[in-house]
């Protein structure tokens, strides 16, 4: 169809005591295909990457010639939308990482001392 509009990829979401994680399986893009944007409370990672042109070739059939996607997150109010938001990609996989506010981590319990 030419359209080569990458089906939505497959996602991960995990949480732990500091925060979250967002895994994006995406195969064969660069870290410069990607674009991780915060608005308020929601999380937009999209990515578009150009089919490469080759000099003197002819295509005799051409199904792609870019792929793109984009995913959007509502964020928790517990994860610090300002400071907290990290994302690197490696393997194929980009990992978004999202901090918790320090006020919405747990606490170790507190031993008070009976006067």
């Amino acid at each position: 169809n030419g359209n080569g509009f990458l089906k939505t990829p497959a996602v991960n979401v995990a949480e732990n005591t500091d925060g979250f994680r967002i895994e994006v399986a995406a195969p064969g893009l660069g870290k410069e295909d990607f674009s991780v944007k915060v608005d308020g409370d929601l999380l937009t990672i999209s990515a578009k990457k150009e089919a490469a042109k080759t000099e003197g070739e002819k295509y005799t059939c051409r199904e792609f010639s870019f792929l793109e996607f984009k995913r959007t997150f509502t964020l928790p109010e517990t994860v610090d939308a300002k400071e907290g938001i990290t994302a690197n990609y490696e393997n194929g996989i980009l990992n978004v990482t999202l901090a918790k506010k320090i006020e919405a981590k747990p606490k170790p319990a507190k031993t008070i001392e009976v006067a």
